[in-house]
């Protein structure tokens, strides 16, 4: 299997949450959660898929300005490496090689009108 990158962002925007972005084909797929992502088996979070990212916002860490898009202050909360196990518009299983979040996680698509993803890791 090939090892992609992935990152979580903590971005204190209006509203603090997390940003998990995912390599894959070219850009980062990207989803907001809203609450810090869960490090332990049977915690599950809502993420919200959003736009895509170029590959180089993977690096980012700074300061967005007021009155742009996603004004605030954005860490790398977690990085490292992930290994696809499936990945479908209904589900995407993932193993997560970062300093913090290790293990195999799960995103499922549980509202496929919406951009609703459930976030957890497997037990």
């Amino acid at each position: 299997m090939t090892k992609l990158s992935f990152v979580v962002h903590k971005h204190d925007a209006s509203h603090l949450h997390w940003d998990l972005r995912l390599e894959r084909d070219g850009v980062l797929k990207s989803w907001a959660v809203p609450r810090k992502p869960p490090e332990e088996a049977g915690v599950k979070r809502l993420a919200v898929q959003v736009e895509d990212h170029e590959l180089e916002y993977g690096k980012f860490e700074g300061t967005i300005p007021e009155g742009e898009r996603g004004a605030g202050k954005v860490t790398i909360w977690d990085s490292g490496t992930y290994e696809t196990v499936e990945w479908n518009d209904k589900l995407i299983i993932i193993n997560l090689a970062g300093k913090i979040l290790k293990g195999e996680y799960c995103l499922l698509h549980f509202q496929p009108a919406t951009k609703n993803w459930l976030f957890f890791k497997k037990k």
